[in-house]
């Protein structure tokens, strides 16, 4: 039975690959054949660089298509994970690479959000707007609002990377939008690079872990699809968590604050990177507080006294109700329209309770990329604005730490996200 079943696992993952491969290349061509819900920037207008190269390749979308082929991206990504083991690593770097440029490749995915980041940055460059003070709407006359969603949002993000989309402002609105898609590639497959040297320090199997971060369908569809920040974001992380692990406690601590003066969610390992750095946090705690100076001038050169807005902004996005967050999904369980206050309240207790128990833990001696891997996934289940693409932040503390518990919840929990895209799971 054993001899017999090792053949059959080079198999499987091959199968895997191809049907993962197969779903993602449709998905990305039928998103470029017309304007579609796939595409939401582009319901209004759907111009030639918009939809991208893949234009009339394919077919007009459906939500039940659509559906389909999310399920087979997600059995395909089961089955390279059941067989990783048995694949040379060639192949499964290959399947990486070539999964990362299917979707670079496709127009912004299921998500206006990169557009975005180009109007925020066009409202400082070429308006002379603060972007934490003055929303997208107070420049009605920019052509980038065609292809917004939100028409009067303020920048939820932090200086660093509101800076950076105000750089590339002068490009135009196409070449921003290919740049900052061209990042998230970028950004995801340095963090996949990443996973697979740490791996191979941590004693796991470098294919599993690079396999579980750069085929999961999250990343691929949503966040290198989508062209989010989070792709920089979650590199940033992992650039952190590497060199703590290393021992290069004041360059780790200066990387995740630098990741939170992009998107504040590097920030929550920090606690963590000090418990696990025994005998040199003081070396942690000088490099981000280097790293946290160093932001900081640049925010005040750049926006001022205002760069403390994004704080202000980045409250009021977390206050959002998203209809599929897990707090939500329970409130309407229960008969409730919505989440209440008190049920807001009892997912942040919920969250606080997780973390500082995962944070004694990792005092204690447990493994602290899981640890941290814990409290990012109460985080998730416990915030009310839950969007696809935030699974990225527990990839790689899954597939990192010692817990295959976390692995397999990981994996439960892009199952759940997935789901809220599937038209005939959700009927």
């Amino acid at each position: 039975m054993m001899t017999a079943a090792r053949p059959l696992r080079p198999t499987v993952a091959a199968a895997g690959g191809a049907l993962l491969l197969t779903a993602s290349v449709i998905l990305a061509i039928n998103a470029a054949a017309a304007p579609s819900f796939l595409v939401p920037s582009g319901v209004r207008s759907f111009p030639h660089w918009l939809s991208g190269p893949f234009t009339g390749l394919g077919r007009t979308a459906t939500w039940d298509g659509v559906g389909v082929l999310l399920v087979a991206m997600f059995a395909g990504w089961l089955a390279i994970l059941a067989g990783a083991r048995a694949l040379p690593a060639r192949a499964v770097v290959a399947t990486i690479v070539a999964g990362h440029v299917v979707f670079v490749l496709a127009p912004p995915l299921f998500s206006a959000d990169v557009l975005g980041y180009v109007g925020l940055g066009r409202l400082g460059a070429l308006h002379h707007l603060d972007p934490y003070t003055f929303g997208t709407a107070s420049a009605p006359d920019d052509p980038i609002r065609t292809f917004l969603r939100w028409h009067n949002a303020k920048s939820p993000y932090g200086p660093l990377f509101t800076g950076l989309a105000e750089l590339l402002a002068p490009l135009g609105i196409a070449a921003s939008v290919w740049v900052f898609k061209a990042m998230t590639f970028a950004g995801s497959l340095g963090t996949v690079a990443l996973v697979w040297r740490l791996a191979e320090r941590r004693g796991h199997d470098p294919r599993v872990a690079a396999a579980f971060v750069g085929l999961n369908p999250v990343v691929l569809a949503f966040e290198v699809g989508g062209g989010h920040n989070d792709g920089l974001v979650v590199f940033m992380t992992v650039l952190g968590i590497a060199l703590v692990e290393r021992r290069r406690e004041p360059l780790g601590g200066a990387a995740l604050v630098t990741g939170a003066a992009f998107k504040v969610t590097p920030g929550l390992l920090l606690p963590f990177a000090f418990v696990a750095a025994r005998g040199r946090r003081g070396g942690l705690v000088a490099g981000a507080a280097a790293a946290a100076v160093g932001c900081a001038a640049i925010a005040l050169a750049v926006f001022g006294t205002q760069a403390a807005g994004f704080l202000s902004t980045v409250s009021t996005a977390g206050s959002g109700v998203a209809s599929h967050s897990v707090p939500n999904q329970i409130a309407l369980a229960l008969g409730a329209d919505s989440v209440s206050h008190a049920g807001r309240l009892a997912a942040t207790v919920a969250f606080a309770v997780v973390f500082v128990v995962a944070l004694w833990r990792a005092w204690r001696g447990a493994d602290w990329i899981a640890s941290a891997g814990w409290a990012t996934l109460a985080l998730l289940l416990g915030t009310t604005w839950l969007l696809p693409w935030y699974a990225t932040w527990l990839m790689p503390l899954a597939a990192l730490g010692d817990s295959r518990r976390l692995r397999i919840a990981a994996i439960v929990f892009v199952a759940y996200v997935m789901a809220t895209r599937v038209s005939f799971l959700l009927a």
